[in-house]
């Protein structure tokens, strides 16, 4: 379906496109610092299932839709510019239990799931890029084209997630470190918190033309 060498220039970047900073390195980051290693997997997992999504959204036409309405562009990206300043919020709020008081910020691994496949979802930008990169190649001569893409975000699954079971494995043993330090943690956590807020805010400013 894709030859090897256009293969080998989709997997080059789309390891550039993972490992460049986002929501999503930010969070994985955050809960394997303020809970563990185990927490970070799971938000590393629930941020490559969002990918599913954008797929589907891309291969079959759903995707579309942002770029032609407004409003339903605006709808997304304003929910989800609410959804990041939510979680700084929260890790704001929470900044002050540390783990080593056996109060952590230890959400429970559904809810971490919950929140990085919305965070994911929630991001028109996202899901625009998707709809932009996976038809970049696409051989539309050798038909089944939303196959093709499905491919090709299953590829791109396949590349990210290493990527983030990294940032998992690394935040997790700061975190570790950390469980001594709870003034480093409570500082941590303000800062992530507002990374999210700053990050939410960006991304309900009015898109540059």
């Amino acid at each position: 379906m894709i030859d090897t060498t256009q293969l080998l220039l989709f997997i080059s970047a789309s390891f550039l496109l993972a490992i460049t900073p986002g929501p999503d390195i930010v969070y994985t980051l955050t809960r394997g610092i303020t809970q563990g290693r185990k927490a970070a997997l799971y938000a590393a997992f629930g941020f490559n299932f969002g990918i599913i999504f954008h797929t589907a959204f891309a291969a079959f036409g759903l995707s579309a839709i942002l770029r032609t309405s407004a409003l339903a562009y605006q709808g997304i990206k304003y929910a989800g510019a609410a959804y990041l300043i939510y979680l700084g919020i929260q890790t704001w709020r929470h900044r002050g239990e540390t783990m080593v008081a056996g109060k952590g910020d230890c959400l429970r691994p559904m809810t971490i799931l919950k929140q990085t496949v919305l965070c994911n979802v929630l991001n028109p930008k996202v899901a625009l890029f998707f709809l932009a990169f996976l038809p970049q190649f696409v051989d539309a001569s050798k038909g089944h084209v939303a196959m093709q893409m499905c491919v090709l975000g299953f590829i791109f699954m396949l590349v990210s997630y290493p990527v983030f079971v990294a940032l998992a494995c690394f935040s997790g043993a700061i975190g570790n470190r950390l469980k001594s330090n709870p003034n480093i943690e409570r500082r941590l956590k303000s800062v992530a918190g507002s990374v999210f807020v700053s990050l939410g805010l960006a991304l309900a400013l009015p898109d540059n033309s």
